[in-house]
């Protein structure tokens, strides 16, 4: 599902500026694109989509590089949950609305086996489902919808199984079941985990909002 801009009727061929009040979600070959955001480095490319990101990648999506300033970003290392992108796209997943999968390197070294639990070393399980709202915000920017992510709830949450250290890799999958692209910016999706292959967290409806207004994203968070 990609987003472009309705013309009126009457009016000449070419290009159009895009107006949200007349934009719609339609199928359709290209998006309606920005202007690439000028900052302190430089232009910021925010033009061209990727099906995948390495980490340097995700790196310049938290320093605010990637999406352009004042839009969508990860956090950076350690919060950072995932090591790279290896699929994004506007049209998979179990609800044909789009899907974003992730890994993450599991080391014995990461910090949160260190204080999570003295002589009994576990992943939270919040660190999990941070991981898959921060890739529903990321898919929010990489639509090129603008405003700052926040989370804003999640529908139901199982942990099945323990992430500790002898897992080698966590593969995390978000599945999009509605993303709405007007005045208000949210994505809901359903998110899994899977350690070396097997299910550990699921997380059902969740929800991210993408704000433009300083006061509601700080609201909303």
């Amino acid at each position: 599902m990609e987003v472009i801009c309705k013309r009126s009727k009457g009016t000449r061929k070419g290009p159009v500026r895009r107006d949200p009040a007349v934009c719609a979600r339609r199928p359709a070959s290209l998006f309606c694109r920005r202007r690439p955001h000028s900052g302190g480095r430089g232009t910021v490319n925010v033009s061209e989509q990727k099906n995948s990101y390495s980490f340097e990648d995700l790196i310049e999506c938290a320093k605010g590089r990637l999406f352009g300033p004042g839009n969508a970003q990860l956090p950076l290392p350690p919060m950072l949950m995932f090591d790279r992108i290896v699929q994004i796209n506007s049209t998979g997943g179990k609800y044909g609305k789009g899907e974003i999968v992730a890994e993450l390197d599991v080391k014995p070294d990461l910090w949160f086996f260190a204080c999570h639990f003295k002589g009994d070393p576990v992943m939270p399980g919040c660190l999990g489902l941070d991981a898959l709202w921060q890739m529903l915000g990321f898919f929010l920017g990489w639509m090129k919808a603008p405003g700052r992510g926040r989370a804003l709830g999640v529908g139901e949450v199982k942990l099945t199984g323990m992430i500790v250290p002898t897992v080698k890799k966590l593969t995390y999958h978000v599945h999009l079941k509605r993303v709405i692209l007007r005045r208000l910016v949210m994505g809901i999706g359903d998110g899994f985990v899977t350690a070396d292959g097997k299910g550990v967290y699921e997380a059902a409806d969740m929800k991210v909002g993408l704000f433009q207004d300083a006061a509601a994203a700080a609201a909303a968070g």
